[in-house]
This record gives C-alpha cells, structure tokens and sequence, in this order.
C-alpha cells in the first residue's frame, strides 16, 4: 500500500529513513534539509537557506500540543514577565478590544483609570475611536494642545463633541498618570475633511456632510504607521516609561464606503494597521512597546469564530483572549496549567458550534450571556451584603466604645 504524505514526509525524531542524495530537476542534493515541526522531523528537499527562525504555520496535530498557545500565538510578541499589577494605573481605549480588557480587568480589582472619568471622551466613546487618526488626535490634543480647525468629534448618535478645554484637561490628568496604555485599532477607511485634511473619528453626520468638503478614502499602510510613530513619540515624551500595548480588532467592518465587496475592503483595511503596527514594532527598538496578538487569535485558531452576526466573537474566543492577556501581562495568577485548560474548552466549545445550526448556537450563547449576567448581579448583591455587615460591624464597635 502506497505510503500516505504524512507517512513520507512526516517521522518520529528518531527514525532515520532519509536517503543519501536526493536528485531535483537533474541537480544532485546531497543533504536534504530536516527541520523539526510538532516533535516529528519534516523533510525538504528545496535547497534554500531557511535562516535561524524558521517558525513554521500549525497543522491540525499543532493543534493538540499542550503549548500551542505558547509556540504558535505568543511566541516571540509577548513580554518576558507580567508588569501589571493592582495597583498599576492603566488606560485602555480604541476599538472593542480595549473595552473588554477595561472590563475585565476591572472585574479583577485593577485599576482601570480611563473608565473612572466623566468627561474624557476615552471614558465616554472609548471603543468608538478607532482609526490611527482618531486615536493620535486625542494624545496630541490632551498632551500638545493641538486643536482641530473644524468639527470632526461626533458621539455614536451624531451628536458634536467639540474641545471644551475642561475634557481636555481630564485627559490631559488621565495620560499624565498612566503607566500602561493599551490601545486597539479598528480599521483603515476613514472621512475627512478635505481643505484641512483633518479626519473625522467615523463617518460624517447627514446634516452635516458637505460632498464639496467631505471626502472618503482608505489610509494606506504608511499612513497608519506615521500616526503609529506620533502616538508612541508622544507618548514616549510625556510618559518615558510607560508601557504600550497595541491590539488589533478581529471585527469586521459592519460596511465599507468602497464600491468593492465588504469582505474584500475589511481584508485591506484590516491588512493596512497590522503592516503599520509591524512596522513600527520593527523600526521602534522599544522593550516597552509590545503587541497582543488577539486578531490572529479570533481569525487562526477555531473553525467558528464569530456569532450569528459574523462580526462579534462568541464568549468563549473572548475568554481564552482575556486569559491569555492576563497570563502574559497581569500578576494575576493565571498560570500555563489554567491557560491550558481554557483553551482545550474553548476548542471543545468550537468543535460543538462548528457542528450546529447557526440559530441553535445563537440561543446557546444567548443562554450563556443571560447566565453570566445573573452571575455578576449576583456578585454585586454579595458585595453589596458585605459591605454592609461591615458598616453594621464598625457602627456597632463605634457604640461599644
């Protein structure tokens, strides 16, 4: 029977089935190259140099190794230690993910300082300012005083912002004291305003929009990483030392404003910030600037990422990207052991939806949100118990006294 092509390219490290020379195209190729790939030795016979990092794309058996995470999402990209602690002041907007890891985060007891203002609008709009343009204006704004010359900062009902100087100079307090920043990116299409050439945080509101003035395009790969460049140059100059985590969003865009397919726009937009963010981790030289890897994540590893909207992933994605984060960038506790067995349930998890009809996986996430809703209202009544023996506690030793 013939050999399959994982019997023939494919061994146990301590097999040595290789011949002596191998002949390609009538050149003679005395020493086939062996690499070792998933504990088994995979042979090639292209007589290419592979330099010293050859990390090769897992297979289905990848899959099942205890550190995958490890060797195959954060290898390479994560930091050599955790450096957020409970006490750590830490800012986190931009796209959803910032909003995810704020909440969760704060759920541990961190200190999450851009939920805690009122007028910021980090606090306000957080995961609504998605573009490289939008997030470098409120660090220039805030730090450096730049003012755009034209309305371009609108809520999600359209409403104006404006730069009323008091929001700035919440902003201003927020920055000055943050020692983590955590900042996602959500997509490369972009309005503006074309005399200025200032750009908009989202589309332009209906009354507003002015086709004389109000243009539409994609910001291209250098685009994103000079704003990437000011952003950490700025933040570089008024926060040394401060830690800079960028995540790019594995949501897709909702439309496009292209007159292309959405899902072949999202590919470039999604494909511009991640060059951008490449480039600069490259050419920035920096040990305190790191990527999450939470958009190959979503995108590489499970066979049914997104919710009955394909935009949004299920509870499940997002928990094993929480964990992962934490593992790597919080003195939280959360050690290899636990990390493994979150990510063998939320394969489970996706090899059960994968099977399912797309309305059935719907009422089943449905029923594990209503289910953890219950759970954190019920937490809150605890504490809130708690706190209250404790008044009555104090009180009643008050009286002792």
């Amino acid at each position: 029977m013939a050999k399959s092509r994982v019997d023939k390219w494919e061994r146990p490290v301590d097999q040595k089935i290789l011949p002596e020379s191998v002949s390609i195209a009538g050149f003679k190729i005395e020493e086939p190259d062996e690499v070792v790939v998933d504990g088994k030795v995979v042979t090639h016979t292209r007589p290419f140099y592979r330099g010293e990092n050859a990390n090769f794309w897992p297979n289905e058996e990848s899959f099942e190794r205890d550190d995958f995470l490890q060797e195959y999402c954060a290898k390479g990209v994560m930091p050599e230690a955790p450096f957020i602690s409970a006490d750590s002041v830490v800012v986190a907007f931009g796209s959803c993910f910032a909003k995810h890891i704020s909440d969760h985060l704060a759920g541990l007891g961190f200190r999450i300082e851009s939920r805690n203002a009122d007028k910021a609008y980090i606090s306000r709009i957080g995961d609504g300012i998605v573009n490289t343009y939008a997030i470098r204006q409120q660090f220039e704004w805030a730090w450096e005083n730049k003012v755009p010359e034209v309305s371009l900062w609108h809520g999600y009902d359209g409403r104006e912002f404006g730069y009323d100087d008091d929001v700035r100079l919440e902003t201003k307090h927020i920055f000055d004291k943050a020692e983590v920043f955590i900042i996602t990116l959500g997509l490369s299409e972009i309005w503006y305003d074309e005399p200025t050439g200032h750009v908009f945080w989202r589309a332009v509101p209906k009354e507003n929009f002015d086709p004389a003035r109000h243009k539409f395009r994609v910001a291209s790969p250098a685009e994103n990483t000079e704003n990437l460049k000011a952003i950490h140059a700025v933040i570089r100059k008024h926060r040394p030392d401060a830690r800079i985590v960028f995540t790019l969003s594995p949501i897709p865009l909702l439309a496009t404003f292209r007159p292309i397919s959405c899902m072949v726009a999202n590919s470039v937009s999604k494909a511009n910030l991640r060059c951008a963010v490449d480039s600069l981790m490259t050419e920035a030289n920096d040990p305190r600037l790191f990527y999450f890897p939470s958009y190959e994540i979503v995108t590489n590893c499970f066979s049914r990422p997104f919710i009955y909207d394909r935009r949004h992933v299920f509870l499940h994605i997002l928990d094993l990207n929480m964990r992962l984060f934490e593992r790597y960038y919080c003195n939280s506790g959360v050690t290899d052991e636990r990390l493994l067995r979150i990510w063998q349930r939320a394969q489970r998890m996706d090899r059960r939806y994968a099977r399912m009809e797309p309305r059935a996986v719907a009422e089943l996430e449905t029923q594990e949100i209503e289910r953890r809703l219950e759970a954190q209202r019920a937490f809150r009544r605890g504490r809130r118990r708690e706190a209250m023996r404790a008044r009555r506690a104090g009180g009643a030793a008050a009286l002792g006294d």
